[in-house]
């Protein structure tokens, strides 16, 4: 069983006395009675959290004894425990204890993590248990799921990426990151539903990004923890392969809709568009969003045979008179500015299936949701992860949140 990170609630109620355990191992027995008399003379926060700490450290000094895995199964039960976020030291030691791990967090964090069996990408957003959260001082860890029989990561360039497909395990799932505006990133946003064995298998990741403050002076980079290689422009993944007894399966929630306005076309391919075609006349697209007055937060929808996808909009050139986008438009695609939103949070917890009553095994969420809908502090049904430049399920999406899950299939069905 693996150990939650120190901000879990669980070990400071534990030094308070507000929970109370019969613990086997004798060395938490004795420590307990120290700390909990530190806390009852101290009870600072300060005082609390420090204590706190050693008794995690405890556990994770003592943790492959059967006692304390015992104990540990006590106070935290079947809870899903990847998913958090970790200091720098608590990754280092889930790393040296060769934990296979998918990382989210600032770059300088990563960059000082050990070689291991790992991957990463730089990004300062998440949703937590707490609701959204910038921290520069944390790593999102997300462990590979129990099920995992083997892996393999492996770095990919934009001649290399369109092997990605064909890379997977028989059965199994990959995990992608590439860093935002590569090249990379836009020969697959552009390329990937043509690339060999696209869709036979689930590739699900997201892009890497900076903190909004650091746009243009720090570029986006993934990490390949097993060769410490770091990456601007590239992709890194894991391939994950899975038991016959298991399936993985990917999704994503978006909660816009086309609305009632024109129906819109592209001639051509691209992240930035000078014309276009509204109700099949040719316009300028530019001069269009500003004469329509388009709210920009709100994507551009596309119907894929019931699967709503967006193309967001990164800004407006008057003077060029483009317009540039988060991802591209494709050619004979009829696109609809998105209905406006009333509620983002009530809006995207309604649209979350009944299977995900757990946290999926992976989620990741769009920064243009987190900034439009003012998400800091905000919960959104209780899934958690890195909040991104862009979500990948098969293919690049934007505004939407994107989820992997593991389904055992000798597990008995419920209704």
């Amino acid at each position: 069983m693996d150990i939650p990170p120190i901000s879990h609630p669980a070990w400071s109620s534990i030094v308070s006395g507000k929970r109370k355990f019969h613990f086997e191992f004798l060395g938490t027995k004795f420590l307990l009675n120290f700390l909990t008399l530190q806390v009852k003379d101290d009870p600072s926060p300060q005082k609390i959290q420090k204590c706190a700490q050693e008794l995690r450290n405890l556990f994770v000094r003592n943790m492959d004894l059967y006692c304390v895995q015992k104990d540990l199964f006590q106070i935290f039960g079947r809870e899903k425990l990847s998913g958090y976020l970790y200091s720098i030291y608590e990754v280092k030691e889930k790393i040296v204890r060769g934990q296979k791990l998918f990382l989210a967090g600032d770059e300088k964090l990563l960059g000082q993590l050990p070689a291991g069996k790992w991957i990463g990408g730089s990004i300062p957003y998440f949703m937590t248990e707490q609701g959204g959260l910038v921290t520069r001082n944390k790593i999102y860890v997300t462990e590979m799921p129990a099920g995992v029989t083997d892996i393999f990561i492996k770095t990919y360039n934009v001649e290399t990426i369109p092997n990605v497909y064909a890379d997977m395990a028989e059965n199994g799932f990959s995990l992608i990151i590439i860093p935002a505006s590569s090249q990379a990133h836009l020969e697959f946003a552009l390329h990937a539903p043509q690339y060999k064995g696209f869709g036979h298998n689930p590739l699900i990741g997201w892009i890497a990004g900076v903190h909004l403050e650091d746009l243009g002076r720090i570029a986006p980079r993934v990490f390949d923890g097993q060769t410490q290689t770091v990456l601007e422009d590239g992709a890194v993944v894991i391939h994950a392969a899975l038991p016959p007894t298991q399936v993985a399966e990917i999704n994503y929630i978006n909660i816009f809709e086309q609305g009632d306005g024109d129906t819109i076309t592209f001639p051509e391919d691209g992240f930035s568009i000078r014309e276009a075609y509204i109700n099949g006349v040719e316009t300028n697209f530019a001069e269009y969003v500003a004469r329509q007055n388009l709210d920009t937060r709100l994507p551009l929808v596309a119907d894929y045979y019931g699967s709503m996808v967006n193309v967001s909009f990164q800004n407006v050139d008057k003077t060029k008179q483009e317009v540039h986008l988060y991802a591209p438009v494709f050619a004979g695609v009829s696109y609809r500015h998105a209905k406006p939103l009333e509620d983002y949070v009530k809006q995207f917890t309604s649209k979350i299936p009944a299977y995900l009553n757990e946290q999926p095994a992976f989620s990741c969420n769009c920064i243009l949701n987190y900034l439009y809908s003012e998400l800091e502090g905000k919960h959104t049904g209780g899934i958690t992860g890195p909040t991104t430049f862009g979500e990948i399920v098969y293919q690049l999406l934007n505004q939407t949140m994107a989820y992997l899950t593991i389904t055992d299939l000798t597990s008995p069905k419920t209704a």
